[in-house]
């Protein structure tokens, strides 16, 4: 089991480095192949890991919760490099080589940072880890050399290194806080801190989960450090949009959720609760007011991102063991979501040529196979069954009312609600409206569109993503229902 977890730290890197010397044809089918066996391995780590922490010197450790979130990452690698696989164009000539050559070895090297995150053992790596995250990806959103990409990715850069620089502090304010206990000099590794986390000083610590979660926060896209999210996914390519939305947000949640652990054994769960709740509510409020006025589809996705972390923040701060089980769910369901609603988005904007929602008819007229399964993604967004997200947030709602804070879980189903009317409006305008003639009339020129998909490669992208939902919504496997548990179970406060 050690052997896995190396591999899978070192194994997208390998590929990253590999693919900037190949030619674009073979880093395609190369990063499928890495893409895939590393969301084999998390799968084997789903059972390798049964009721035990699994350690790899003192730098790497698997347990649970990161369990969790290296499915997610995972699949949504997988994922991502299959769509890819078939929306990439590269032009001819040395610009179109270099090119590919740049976003391959990008792309898995962001998915890299990705995946070590929740392999590593300690608050210092981990913010490591995600300061690279950081960089490698505003990189990518910058990719495309555009005016707009380029001033995404410098807005991205700023509030970002802005967000990680308070995650430094408030990791700083918790190696102080173990001083008390251990000494001017010790190791902040995740099973020392949690030992010691009952002696440290409240005020401390109290101070530290504050920053912890709007420095994370920032990369998370909570309110009100959300900004920079939707003009870098709009901007970014579509294979780098569903990365940022599906992983990279919720790789963020896991740095809080690991201070959160902390912080309810010294503090008790009430304080870290209530942080949590109110990032969370007005997370959620602005998020599903701004999904009634979007008419970008990539930025109306973008907003959705926000929507889902508000819920993440909210069901969290809600505490019953049901809730939190449903939050851990809905990471993973909303990374085969939000991934699978990007790749339908790729394959409309390759058809339609933009991005603009009030431009594009005729969606599934033009796209019968991809247009489908776009609608069914938006679908399972809003939380409709039979797919995961409805029942992770079914599950979230049974627990807030089981809650003493039952007004809040109303107010979230509200605001679920009015998020669901912004997304159903997207879906019926763009892609379930009649277009008889299938044309689009773009500025001055007439572009017609030919029905017909862009490729089966984002097809069987598509597929693999709603299928994943269904499961998760209709049959969750045992396996994955014993993890979650497990992984619900460690984020309890101990009794």
């Amino acid at each position: 089991m050690s052997a896995l977890i190396v591999a899978l730290a070192i194994a997208p890197l390998v590929c990253a480095v590999v693919t900037w010397f190949l030619p674009v044809r073979i880093s395609k089918y190369l990063t499928v192949v890495v893409g895939t066996l590393t969301f084999v391995g998390a799968l084997t780590l789903l059972s390798g890991t049964a009721h035990r922490t699994v350690s790899v010197g003192s730098v790497l450790r698997v347990d649970s919760l990161s369990v969790v979130f290296l499915l997610a990452v995972t699949f949504l690698y997988a994922a991502t490099a299959i769509f890819t696989k078939g929306y990439l164009k590269v032009e001819p000539g040395s610009r179109g080589i270099r090119y590919g050559r740049r976003f391959y070895a990008g792309l898995n090297l962001f998915c890299w940072s990705l995946v070590v995150a929740p392999l590593v053992n300690g608050l210092a790596l981990l913010w490591v880890a995600i300061e690279i995250t950081t960089v490698v990806s505003a990189l990518l959103v910058a990719i495309d050399d555009t005016q707009g990409a380029s001033e995404a990715a410098w807005k991205y850069v700023v509030l970002a290194s802005l967000g990680l620089g308070i995650a430094l502090f408030a990791t700083i304010l918790m190696y102080y806080a173990g001083t008390s206990v251990f000494g001017a000099a010790y190791n902040l590794s995740y099973p020392t801190l949690l030992k010691g986390a009952v002696h440290f000083h409240p005020d401390v610590v109290r101070l530290a989960f504050v920053l912890g979660v709007l420095g994370y926060g920032t990369k998370m896209g909570l309110v009100p450090v959300h900004t920079w999210l939707p003009d870098a996914h709009s901007e970014a390519p579509t294979p780098i949009s569903a990365l940022l939305s599906g992983a990279l947000l919720v790789v963020s949640f896991y740095a809080i959720l690991r201070f959160f652990q902390i912080a309810v054994r010294t503090l008790g769960p009430a304080f870290p609760r209530d942080v949590l709740l109110i990032f969370g509510v007005a997370t959620l409020l602005l998020a599903s007011l701004y999904l009634l006025s979007q008419r970008d589809m990539k930025r109306l996705l973008a907003y959705s991102s926000v929507e889902h972390m508000g819920i993440l923040a909210v069901g969290m701060s809600f505490g019953s063991p049901i809730a939190i089980f449903g939050v851990l769910l809905h990471v993973i369901a909303h990374a085969a979501a939000k991934g699978t609603a990007f790749f339908g988005v790729g394959s409309v904007v390759r058809k339609f040529g933009t991005k603009d929602m009030t431009k594009i008819r005729g969606g599934i007229g033009a796209l019968p196979w991809s247009g489908a399964l776009l609608v069914a993604s938006v679908l399972a967004l809003s939380a409709m069954p039979p797919f995961g997200i409805f029942r992770s947030e079914f599950l979230i709602v049974y627990g807030g009312l089981s809650d003493p804070r039952d007004v809040v879980a109303a107010i979230f189903v509200v605001l679920v609600t009015l998020a669901f009317f912004g997304l159903s409006w997207f879906t019926t305008q763009t892609m379930l409206s009649p277009d008889s003639t299938n044309v689009l009339e773009a500025a001055s020129d007439t572009i017609v569109v030919v029905k017909g998909e862009v490729s089966l490669w984002i097809v069987a992208s598509m597929v693999i993503g709603l299928a994943a939902l269904v499961l998760l919504g209709v049959h969750l496997p045992s396996q994955l229902s014993e993890l979650l548990h497990r992984a619900a179970y460690e984020l309890r406060p101990p009794r």
